[in-house]
């Protein structure tokens, strides 16, 4: 599968400010420290066009990608990052939520993870509600080249367990950095969104 083309198309903090497009949307969550706006990049096979922050928490607006016209990838808000004001996560849970319950474009949540570290409590609430929705979803353990291969296993099942995530739904080890489990990640985003025309 091959990704030629790829660009930013706006920013928006309610859906006053989402683009009008009828493309499916795959929506990309997680934690502000896990690495969202890489996978961004790292499935549109660019460098920068998500811009990557060196402080947690930077993405404070969903921001929306058009790849060659036949889908939208939405980076959201991401949650659990402590060092901001209960008015601030507030503003930011309403955003995702507004977004997530709202947008009929939506065909696909990724839930992002770091294959590191057992997931969070606030991982948990937001699996949870996912599931709630009823969206498909898949979860991607990313910075997968950061830990041995002997352990990638485990660690995998220990997301899964942690999360009880059941067994249809995809776990993948990924690593925006050494570029692993693309091809792997995108043939479930085909299979699972009916009807998208491979890119």
């Amino acid at each position: 599968m091959i990704i030629k083309w790829s660009e930013y198309v706006t920013s928006a903090v309610s859906p006053e400010g989402y683009p009008n497009s009828d493309l499916p949307e795959i929506a990309v969550v997680g934690r502000s420290n896990v690495g969202k706006s890489s996978i961004i990049n790292f499935l549109l096979n660019r460098k920068n066009l998500a811009r990557v922050g060196e402080i947690p928490g930077k993405t404070r607006q969903i921001n929306f990608f058009n790849a060659e016209n036949k889908l939208m990838l939405v980076d959201l808000p991401g949650y659990g990052y402590a060092r901001v004001s209960k008015t601030e996560k507030e503003r930011w849970r309403k955003t995702i939520e507004s977004y997530l319950l709202g947008r009929t474009q939506l065909r696909l949540i990724i839930m992002v993870l770091d294959i590191r570290h057992k997931p969070t409590e606030d991982d948990k609430l937001m699996y949870n509600w996912i599931c709630t929705m009823g969206k498909p979803h898949i979860v991607l353990a990313n910075k997968s080249d950061k830990i041995s291969r002997a352990y990638l296993s485990g660690n995998i099942n220990q997301i899964r367990e942690t999360l009880d995530i059941v067994p249809g739904v995809p776990v993948i080890a990924v690593s925006s950095k050494k570029r692993t489990g693309w091809n792997e990640t995108w043939d479930c985003i085909s299979e699972m969104i009916p009807g998208l025309i491979k890119i």
